[in-house]
């Protein structure tokens, strides 16, 4: 029998801890709430990132490409996480002293190195509006109409390489995680085991993005024989090499079993003979993967169809709206001529996912790539379209492929220039020619005096050796002031390095 004095007393203890932890939960609730600002905070803040953001936009083409700067955002240290809170007026001024004045400016017009990116304006309220809403969109069963939407956008983009109606593909992060889902797609289509990769065979261009590589080792096939195929007076593949190479590997008993060719390199932008090396997988049955993240787009152009001609024979496609569609950075996509593939390499089940399983009539991205947990990406791509309509995207991409052939003309006949090779798409390499004294050092002295200027930025890059001076016209804030700018430039720099 229980005493009943001991009772009441576990009674009483039982009641006070429950008051106490009541009286915590309460206190942590008082303390959590900050994170739910009230209507009139909300109101302050946006006003003021509001404010922020559309001086950013005002004087944007007046903004330095470049502003090469000694402390390069160290200040940023000096106001570091703590539980103290600042004002949001501290805040942006933390961002504008220490990220926004250092450094490259992807957004300017003047930025024409690398592949430029973009940062339409409709892409950033897709991306406020993704956030607020905060859908997650990995699978069909918790937001139907996030996971339509991108369903939708791959179906459109699917269309534009003619791809057919078997087609899938994944909204990813950007060029690297989608030549890795298509890395992995082919090798699980193609069946490799890890007991045959030392005997299996990649081809690809010496031109191929890093990311390639990359993709390759992640996925497991780095002890894969790498061949690299030789390529002409334009960068680009020879395809009768690429056949006698894969003849050869057949009859010594290797395993052919993938190709990678680009649709717009990232040293040169070129554009490999699409149509002849589709062929030639086709003949001996090997996955055909194109890297396009920088030039697939410009397959909305009718030139651009001209040029990549033969995309449709592939088996998987990369391409970058935060490249040749001008989005924001944080948008890449991977496109699978048959979804089979795509779904066999990616899907998944856990018990705690049981619930996802009803009434799917959707494929769901979680099941089409690495990602389980997807943010809302595809609205920062389907709200400019739905608002703007493709015909200013379509204008916009062939407005870059004449401005590159406008500098393209006016470098090449410029006294003591060098230019590599006519643009296929946007990209121009080129280098002065001194007189006398090493021309890679002048060079070099010509980049560094364009950098320490700031009004445009461009690249460099080694080709066969030698220091190169490039640009790449891909900004939609690019236009013929901003080219006309850089030609003036370069010549000035020219005569300053001479002096």
């Amino acid at each position: 029998m229980v005493d009943e004095g001991l009772l009441m007393i576990l009674i009483c203890i039982f009641a006070l801890m429950n008051d106490n932890m009541l009286k915590k939960i309460k206190e942590l609730e008082k303390i959590s709430l900050k994170l739910e600002p009230n209507a009139a905070a909300r109101k302050v803040a946006r006003k003021k990132v509001i404010e922020y953001t559309e001086g950013f936009l005002e004087n944007i083409y007046s903004l330095k490409a470049y502003d090469l700067t000694e402390e390069k955002g160290k200040g940023i240290f000096s106001s570091p996480i703590s539980d103290t809170p600042i004002e949001i007026d501290e805040a942006i001024k933390l961002v504008f002293d220490n990220v926004d004045t250092h450094g490259l400016n992807p957004a300017s017009g003047g930025h024409l190195g690398y592949i430029p990116g973009g940062g339409i304006y409709y892409s950033a309220l897709g991306d406020y509006m993704a956030d607020i809403t905060n859908r997650y969109a990995g699978i069909f069963f918790a937001s139907p109409g996030a996971v339509r939407m991108e369903n939708m956008l791959i179906d459109w983009m699917n269309g534009i390489v003619g791809y057919s109606k078997q087609a899938s593909g994944n909204l990813t992060t950007g060029g690297s995680l989608a030549n890795l889902i298509a890395v992995v797609t082919a090798r699980d289509a193609h069946k490799i085991k890890s007991k045959d990769i030392e005997k299996t065979v990649i081809y690809l261009s010496e031109q191929a993005h890093h990311s390639i590589d990359k993709s390759i080792r992640i996925a497991g096939m780095g002890e894969c024989v790498h061949r690299f195929i030789p390529i002409d007076e334009k960068f680009r593949i020879k395809p009768d090499e690429l056949e006698r190479m894969i003849a050869d590997d057949k009859a010594n008993g290797l395993i052919p079993w993938l190709v990678i060719a680009a649709a717009g390199t990232t040293d040169v932008g070129a554009i490999d003979p699409l149509d002849e090396i589709g062929d030639i997988t086709h003949k001996y049955n090997l996955w055909f993967h194109i890297d396009g993240a920088y030039g697939g787009f410009f397959a909305l152009t009718d030139e651009g169809k001209k040029l990549l001609k033969g995309i449709e024979k592939s088996d998987s496609v990369i391409i970058d709206p935060h490249k040749s569609l001008f989005l924001p950075y944080g948008l890449g996509v991977v496109l699978i001529k048959d979804k089979k593939h795509l779904y066999e390499s990616h899907h998944y089940f856990a018990n705690y996912m049981q619930d996802a399983l009803k009434d799917a009539d959707e494929l769901s991205p979680a099941d089409l790539s690495p990602e389980l947990t997807k943010h809302y990406r595809s609205l920062r791509l389907w709200l400019p379209l739905k608002l703007l309509g493709i015909a200013p995207f379509r204008a916009c991409l062939e407005e870059k492929l004449l401005l590159a052939k406008y500098f393209y003309d006016k470098i090449k006949n410029t006294k003591r220039f060098e230019v590599l090779l006519e643009p296929q798409l946007s990209v121009v390499v080129f280098r002065y020619i001194p007189e006398k004294g090493d021309t890679d050092a002048f060079n070099e002295r010509i980049l560094e005096e364009v950098h320490k200027d700031g009004r445009i930025f461009f690249s460099s890059t080694r080709i066969n050796g030698k220091f190169m001076l490039r640009i790449c016209v891909l900004a939609f804030r690019t236009h013929i002031e901003t080219i006309d700018l850089a030609l003036d430039i370069i010549i000035e720099k020219v005569e300053l390095v001479k002096s």
